[in-house]
């Protein structure tokens, strides 16, 4: 190492890129051969420490060579244990409320999303096939469908029952003093031939589960629709 310094200082130009190759060549092996020591003592050290039967036979005499690179043996201590219990134990009562929430709130929305299709559904009905189409509501047996008004003999080829989510509940409120649309005793949304909401229909739909979170689907104010919202308006 010392001979490769000593020719980089009174090398000349052409000569000295290659005595840089074998200086850098030189520190690298001597890297490695430090590295490849320090392993064997490692390994030398816990094969020491091992005795026939697999338990350590001179604990000390295995530690010793083990801190001089840094490294101690130690387990969990009562005190770290109690510690790390406590805290899982304040992670999953922050999170488990979080996630009961989250499917809630997922089972709400995608129910919501349905019964919102559906009054889709119906509008573009009755629109073209130009004769009124009734969206009705059974809160009791937990079920929502869709039917022509007037289907003939030979009822309504096209027509759809829903069945509520087994934690949730429907129910259809009118507040107005108008009277209000029925289909078959049934509380219903009357969608006219040009895809407005009948004067008559619920202004107000509501879906909730059974700890009181709900969604709304509110009439829009020009009767053009429904709306999604997640508080009673």
């Amino acid at each position: 190492m010392t001979h490769n310094v000593e020719m980089l200082m009174v090398c000349d130009d052409e000569a000295r890129p290659r005595w840089i190759g074998r200086l850098l060549a030189a520190a690298a092996f001597q890297h490695f051969n430090k590295t490849l020591h320090n392993i064997r003592l490692i390994v030398a050290a816990l094969r020491a420490g091992a005795g026939d039967s697999g338990k350590l036979k001179d604990a000390a005499f295995c530690q010793k060579p083990l801190r001089r690179f840094g490294i101690r043996r130690r387990a969990f201590t009562l005190i770290e244990l109690i510690f790390v219990l406590a805290l899982l134990v304040i992670i999953t009562s922050i999170a488990v409320p979080r996630m009961s929430g989250f499917i809630r709130g997922r089972a709400l929305d995608s129910e919501s999303r349905q019964l919102m299709a559906l009054m889709h559904a119906a509008q573009s009905r009755a629109v073209s096939e130009g004769m009124p189409m009734m969206l009705w509501i059974d809160a009791s047996a937990g079920q929502y469908g869709l039917a022509l008004e007037t289907s003939g003999k030979e009822g309504d080829a096209k027509a759809e029952t829903l069945t509520l989510d087994g934690t949730l509940k429907i129910v259809a409120l009118n507040t107005g003093a108008r009277a209000s649309t029925t289909f078959g005793n049934l509380p219903a949304i009357r969608f006219l031939a040009d895809g407005t909401v009948d004067e008559g229909s619920p202004q107000t739909v509501q879906l909730a589960d059974q700890d009181g979170f709900g969604r709304w689907l509110v009439e829009a104010p020009n009767r053009t629709g429904y709306e999604i919202s997640d508080r009673n308006r």
